[in-house]
């Protein structure tokens, strides 16, 4: 009985391989095209309580310093990195002038390693903690350009200057669709430096990490930077309409908007005979909402018909929500017009008691329209397309190999028997 379903384990785990390679294409290759320089500015809390020894017997600033030195010596040239630092100069009680105190110590450019560590090994732990200005003055430290933008933000305490609530700051920034990340370090954070740090995260689409040892911050750090020079698609501001007729029309690219819970957005895609159109969205709560919700995307005819749909649901287990769809415009002799197709994105988001709802929640659209299969047979059959024959021959194998394999096995223990 063992011998016999070896084989056909093997070879139904070969089947399911080869279904799944022919199933799921890999995706098709991006053009490429020059990637302006990548900017990086690392903000540092030099507050007064970064003088704390509690990392590897150590203060917090020292072990900030090393991470420092030790990511400066590894920066791929291409990126242009800055520093700022907020808390660092101002040693008064004046809460007004402490919250003002944050300052450039390197320009994002081009990097000269000796002058960048050499003014960081100057710093010593001052003042207050003015996360929220010190976020606004980074964004605009990295204005201009198309290349990916990234703010390393390393704290280990809260923000001193309230009312400027740092986590609305990032949901501002995101709001400008200017492509800028904000990831965020908490140097051995209790829970509220936790909370703010990873709000201020998520409203940009970073990460947030904590840290108690000089080698994760120097890893996390030098990874942030590393990440920057992959070369990314920098998305487009765009705004969807409350209907068709007046949304904007888009190419293959990635765009970004903002939606308000339990709102719909409208946008254009143009689809020429022999091409498919593929597209996904996604819509992040970057605050806290009810549980479930979810998310729906329609391509629709001009003419208001639907053409096909992706929706997807979730119950609070994850702050970003997704689905997709793909509409291929088979290509033939009597329609040589192209297709003006409507895309609908709804989301079913709700805020929890006490939550702003403005701005709107982040959507990142992906549009991409390619050329579609020589043959309407091919658009269909599952994905599969030419693939069927080959599947259908190993299909026709395996059967065959069993019955063989299964009448040798009677035929041996018939003789077993005999013997």
């Amino acid at each position: 009985m063992i011998r016999t379903q070896r084989p056909v384990a093997g070879v139904c785990a070969l089947l399911a391989a080869l279904a799944a390679g022919i199933a799921f294409p890999g995706p098709a290759a991006a053009d490429e095209t020059d990637q302006a320089a990548p900017k990086v500015e690392l903000v540092l809390d030099v507050s007064g309580s970064m003088r704390t020894a509690d990392i590897d017997g150590g203060t917090r600033m020292a072990a900030a310093k090393q991470a420092f030195d030790e990511v400066l010596d590894a920066t791929p040239e291409a990126v242009q990195l800055g520093i700022r630092t907020l808390g660092a100069n101002y040693r008064g009680n004046d809460r007004k002038e402490g919250c003002k105190d944050t300052a450039q110590l390197y320009p994002v450019s081009t990097l000269d390693r000796t002058e960048a560590k050499t003014a960081v090994a100057t710093l010593q732990p001052t003042g207050w903690t003015p996360i929220g200005p010190a976020l606004l003055k980074a964004a605009d430290d990295l204005q201009g350009g198309s290349g990916t933008r990234r703010i390393v933000l390393i704290s280990d305490g809260e923000d001193t200057c309230q009312p400027l609530d740092p986590c609305e700051v990032a949901r501002e920034i995101a709001a400008k669709g200017i492509g800028l990340t904000i990831d965020t370090l908490g140097l051995v954070p209790d829970a509220k430096t936790r909370d703010q740090l990873s709000c201020i995260a998520d409203a940009t689409g970073g990460t947030y990490t904590s840290v108690e040892h000089k080698k994760e911050l120097t890893n996390r750090v030098g990874q942030l930077v590393d990440r920057a020079a992959d070369p990314v698609v920098t998305p487009v501001a765009t705004e969807g309409t409350d209907q068709c007729s007046s949304a904007p029309s888009l190419k293959s690219g990635l765009y970004t908007d903002r939606e308000e819970f339990g709102q719909q957005r409208w946008y254009k895609v143009v689809v020429d005979p022999g091409q498919e159109l593929r597209t996904s969205v996604s819509v992040a709560a970057d605050r806290a909402v009810n549980a479930d919700y979810g998310v729906l995307l329609r391509a629709v005819t001009a003419s208001g018909r639907e053409i096909v749909r992706g929706e997807a649901s979730g119950t609070g287990r994850t702050d970003v929500i997704s689905t997709g769809l793909r509409y291929p415009k088979a290509k033939s002799d009597d329609d040589t017009t192209a297709e003006t197709v409507c895309l609908q994105v709804t989301n079913s988001f709700s805020a929890a008691a006490g939550v702003r709802t403005s701005p709107g929640l982040p959507v990142e659209l992906t549009v991409d329209v390619v050329d579609g299969s020589s043959k309407a047979a091919d658009v269909a059959s599952f994905g599969l397309g030419r693939g069927w024959w080959l599947l259908g021959a190993l299909v026709l194998t395996g059967f065959l190999a069993g019955l063989v394999w299964g009448w040798v096995s009677r035929w041996r223990i018939a003789v077993w028997r005999t013997n």
